[in-house]
């Protein structure tokens, strides 16, 4: 029923939303006459405000058609390597470059969909051949198709890193997890070690990742112990209704996953579209741009299954398993002290407000098979969380530390 009542609201807010489109574009319009009355200015761009915020959005595009490969500008494409119902391992294909090291980035499954992390491929693509997890909207996979949960995750990771390919010189695999993956890359890097899958990834790079929230907890990590776990499938997991391909499917849905984002910097996201208002009615129509380019990407949400999310609430922030060392994956325990030539680097920001800083190191602490050369700990000063991989701080100063990493262990 939440989900409907969802529906109904958001159509009827696209509706008012292309009307006020409408009435921005007719007092925008030099050949309007009442555009040149007092106030029209101000009343075109608090419409235009309003029509961008009550926009449906869908799932937005990388949009990387080009890069820069030692001074020479190279057409990308993208490539599906193997497709999965609930994720697929994309290429970012560098046209005429051949070799070099094979990077995965885990993109999130938290709500966003991987083209968040838009910026970090973009900032890796002139030094390595991209991948990326291009996890699917989970009210789009029919029942049909199965369950998905963590142990399914680990199990994509692992499939992702076969299909790129044998951990064979200078054109090894190397895996970048981005915040949430850190765990179960973490977890699927062990149980490859164990196994002494030729696959397994040179290094793996953890960024701003919950392995042990108990690590100078957040409001993220509060929430989640707080409330026992039949809190959240009683009060977050809401049903898919018939209108969708995935209709009957259990689900944590984007649209509450965004309302929580949301809510945390609330005071911030107003204050963002009241300066995004100021520069349509100054006529500063790049700088609107900006923050209407950053809103078109963190208002595109996608739900997660409930059975990953329940998953993930229990393993990593309930019950600590991995850093209790009791995490299992199908049954299986989770020996972090397999992994011993899988070069990790764990990399926080000075100010996340989501993974506290020592979260992420305490993968380094966990490693008791790793010799302390293949261990490296990165702090990201006056990076927030976004700012981890992504923006200035994410291109100048973090990026080139990963590149340096992906080398010394090529």
């Amino acid at each position: 029923m939440l989900y409907d009542i969802y529906d109904f609201q958001r159509s009827m807010l696209a509706n008012a939303g292309t009307m006020a489109g409408w009435g921005a574009d007719m007092l925008n319009n030099p050949a309007n006459p009442f555009a040149y009355l007092g106030g029209g200015n101000v009343t075109a761009s608090a419409l235009e405000v309003f029509a961008h915020a009550a926009a449906p959005r869908g799932k937005p595009a990388f949009g990387l058609d080009e890069t820069v490969v030692d001074g020479r500008t190279v057409a990308v494409t993208e490539e599906i390597v193997l497709a999965r119902p609930f994720g697929n391992l994309k290429r970012f294909r560098r046209e005429g470059i051949e070799g070099g090291p094979k990077l995965l980035i885990v993109a999130p499954m938290s709500g966003h969909y991987a083209t968040l992390l838009r910026g970090t491929v973009e900032r890796m693509l002139p030094t390595a051949d991209v991948h990326i997890t291009d996890w699917a909207d989970a009210k789009l996979v029919p029942l049909s198709d199965g369950r998905f949960d963590l142990d399914d995750y680990i199990d994509y990771l692992v499939a992702f890193l076969e299909a790129m390919g044998p951990n064979e010189g200078q054109g090894g695999s190397h895996m970048l997890a981005v915040c949430q993956p850190s765990v179960p890359c973490y977890a699927a890097v062990a149980l490859m070690s164990a196994d002494r899958n030729p696959c397994r990834p040179k290094t793996l790079t953890m960024m701003g990742g919950p392995v042990d929230t108990r690590e100078a907890p957040t409001a993220v990590n509060t929430l989640a112990t707080k409330r026992p776990h039949a809190w959240f499938e009683q009060n977050v997991i809401v049903t898919v209704p018939m209108s969708y391909p995935g209709a009957g499917r259990k689900v944590y849905p984007g649209f509450l996953q965004l309302a929580g984002f949301m809510s945390m910097n609330l005071g911030n996201h107003m204050v963002s579209h009241w300066e995004m208002f100021k520069h349509l009615v100054r006529g500063d129509g790049e700088s609107a741009d900006m923050t209407k380019d950053f809103y078109e990407e963190y208002r595109s949400v996608c739900d997660m299954t409930a059975d990953f999310y329940l998953q993930t609430i229990d393993v990593v922030f309930q019950t600590h398993a991995l850093p209790n060392g009791t995490m299992r994956h199908r049954g299986r325990l989770v020996d972090a002290g397999a992994i011993t030539d899988v070069a990790l680097l764990a990399i926080e920001g000075e100010r996340d407000d989501i993974s506290g800083l020592g979260q992420t190191r305490a993968a380094l602490t966990l490693a008791t098979g790793l010799s302390d050369e293949k261990k490296r700990y990165f702090m990201a000063e006056g990076a927030g969380h976004y700012g981890i991989f992504n923006g200035s701080r994410w291109r100048d100063k973090i990026a080139p530390v990963v590149e340096d990493w992906i080398a010394t262990h090529a």
